[in-house]
């Protein structure tokens, strides 16, 4: 699973980025750096950020830390590139928002070519009974009450 997520956001990282103002190595060199910033991320977050980005009928991520971490490690990455700072903000505000639409787009799809796409499986680096929980937040389209109770459960 978490290579199938980071192979996918190498992707959408490397789509995104392809006409930055950086060379081409060093876009593919942020594209991987971004996509392991994204599985750090993952790991930092909670049960509810997850759910809430990639899981349900909203997934904005306006005011969600993953997205807010993710923005903000990938504007890091770029501006260690030789990026500025400015166009970096910019560039990592749009690329995290194409890459995380990307990313909640396979984890609700219904296709055979899609399947390995589980909220369950990001569970492996949740621990505990994460799985369950979020597949059930998946099947009632949303968050909803399910995550107070996964919050309890989980501790």
């Amino acid at each position: 699973m978490l290579e199938m997520l980071k192979g996918l956001a190498m992707r959408k990282l490397q789509e995104k980025m392809l006409s930055n103002s950086l060379s081409s190595e060093a876009t593919s060199e942020a594209a991987s750096e971004g996509a392991n910033a994204l599985l750090e991320t993952l790991k930092g977050g909670d049960l509810s950020q997850i759910t809430g980005l990639l899981g349900g009928a909203g997934g904005a991520t306006e005011g969600n830390a993953i997205a807010e971490n993710l923005k903000g490690k990938i504007s890091e990455i770029l501006q260690a590139k030789g990026m500025g700072a400015e166009e970096a903000a910019a560039e990592s505000e749009s690329t995290a928002q194409d890459l995380v639409a990307g990313l909640k787009e396979k984890f609700q799809s219904e296709a055979e070519e899609d399947k390995g796409f589980d909220l369950s499986q990001i569970t492996g680096l949740l621990g505990g009974n994460a799985g369950d929980l979020l597949n059930k937040a998946k099947e009632m389209g949303g968050a909803g009450d399910l995550l107070s109770k996964a919050k309890n459960l989980l501790g």
